[in-house]
């Protein structure tokens, strides 16, 4: 059969695809390696295909996943890179982009976190940093949270207040004490990083601490420390008589 012609021009019909993971050869996909060798077995690059799950026109989605890791330098850079420096990668865009920020989040909140059913107790600064290290570390801004506790010093739940700047959180003591009377603790813990990496306390850090005591003192809410988080250390402004 002869091709059709259109004004002397003959008509192509060719539509670009997305190449997906089931265009690899079956021995290469991510998914049936994991589910062969386990997820342990896996590359960063076949962990983030796995995520994205769909390449764009003309390439497949191991090449983007190897684009992030060479972009950014390793899976911990990809972890620490923003929603807007992620969808700025050739292949990405906002939507994928939210989907790797998601699964990092997961793995985050995961970490510190005891599995048992038992509520966790929280006496110590230390205590606190087990708690909080896992949502806090690699942050690029500042994260403010309230450890709710009950009258036996057991964590009820973490709420997260405020996310701030690269150095400042905005937090209002309506706010803070909102999640407490909802959740009827009968004390309080705060927390958050300096992604600075250096937990001294700012005079902003102590200021905002002591009106939060004075507002919880108004409450009925004890507010028991207030624990700033670096990468290595971390400063309790309670233990250093600093409110």
């Amino acid at each position: 059969m002869s091709p059709v012609h259109s004004g002397g021009k003959v008509e192509k019909n060719k539509v670009k695809k997305s190449f997906t993971i089931r265009d690899l050869p079956v021995s290469e996909r991510p998914r049936e390696r994991l589910q062969k060798f386990g997820a342990e077995a896996l590359s960063a690059q076949e962990i983030l295909a796995l995520i994205l799950g769909r390449g764009i026109s003309g390439e497949s989605v191991m090449v983007t996943a190897q684009r992030l890791l060479s972009q950014f330098g390793s899976l911990k850079g990809v972890a620490s890179a923003t929603l807007e420096e992620l969808s700025k990668i050739r292949g990405i865009g906002l939507a994928k982009a939210a989907q790797i920020k998601a699964a990092f989040e997961l793995t985050s909140r995961l970490e510190g976190y005891q599995d048992s059913g038992k509520k966790e107790t929280v006496k110590t600064p230390e205590d606190v940093v087990s708690l909080v290290r896992g949502r806090l570390k690699n942050k690029k801004k500042e994260y403010f949270l309230a450890l709710l506790l009950d009258t036996r010093n057991q964590l009820i739940r973490a709420a997260e207040i405020s996310i701030g700047s690269l150095d400042s959180s905005v937090v209002h003591p309506r706010e803070v004490f909102k999640e407490a009377v909802a959740a009827s603790a009968a004390s309080v813990i705060f927390a958050h990083n300096h992604p600075s990496g250096d937990p001294a306390a700012s005079e902003d850090d102590i200021n905002l601490t002591k009106r939060l005591a004075q507002a919880g003192e108004i409450m009925g809410i004890d507010v028991l420390d207030h624990v700033i988080v670096g990468d290595q250390k971390f400063l309790s402004l309670k233990r250093e008589g600093l409110f």
